[in-house]
């Protein structure tokens, strides 16, 4: 397996049959293990991910990436795959959404539910909130990417009832506009819709981003 820090544009080993891209802050991934627990499910050119390149990309993050992410400690962590498995890693800055109404993050979730028809897992993917619980625009059997399982995690914690719709992304890509909703994404994290923001979907924002302060704190 090859070790390699160039950018992912200058991607040397391959055409990128997978590219990650992992919000850090502090110069520390703050989802690291439900990442890596995420990295372990996807495919490449049809095959599994190797548990080699999982603790390839492990060590290199628990080594490295302090160093790597000196230029933007709050950038973006990246790590490609050409489909011989062999992987880059490497940091950029961070660039927040421009477009955040519903329409706009649908958008961005079907094109990675298509994604996930080749690897086996979206990185960001459309919630809802109807009468006070949570909705996940997801079949049962999808795999949560690294931020998702977050989100899962913290509706239990906060109290919030949670299930899954597949249909949901076909409707709000329809033009069906949810009494709230919000994008979940291992780059971006909770991203609410400008325009069916509510209380419930700000309180999964405001956790995410406490988890990215503390993480800047060093704690």
């Amino acid at each position: 397996m090859e070790q390699g820090t160039q950018k992912v544009e200058d991607f040397e080993l391959g055409e990128p049959a997978l590219v990650c891209r992992w919000r850090i802050a502090g110069g520390r991934l703050p989802l690291e293990n439900r990442h890596l627990r995420a990295l372990s499910r996807r495919r490449v050119a049809g095959r599994g991910v190797t548990t080699q390149l999982v603790s390839w990309a492990k060590q290199h993050i628990e080594w490295t990436l302090a160093d790597g992410s000196a230029e933007n400690p709050d950038g973006v962590l990246m790590i490609a795959m050409d489909e011989q498995g062999r992987a880059a890693m490497s940091v950029g800055p961070y660039a927040e959404l421009a477009a955040r109404d519903v329409a706009a993050l649908a958008a961005r979730a079907g094109e990675s539910r298509r994604e996930a028809g080749e690897t086996g897992v979206a990185p960001e993917t459309l919630w809802a909130v109807r009468d006070g619980a949570l909705v996940w625009a997801a079949d049962g059997d999808a795999v949560a990417s690294g931020a998702a399982s977050l989100v899962a995690d913290l509706a239990k914690t906060l109290g919030v009832e949670a299930s899954r719709d597949a249909a949901l992304l076909g409707e709000v890509l329809a033009g069906a506009v949810p009494e709230q909703a919000f994008l979940c994404s291992d780059e971006h994290g909770v991203v609410v819709a400008a325009d069916a923001a509510g209380d419930v979907a700000q309180r999964f924002a405001d956790a995410y981003a406490k988890l990215l302060a503390s993480e800047r704190a060093g704690r």
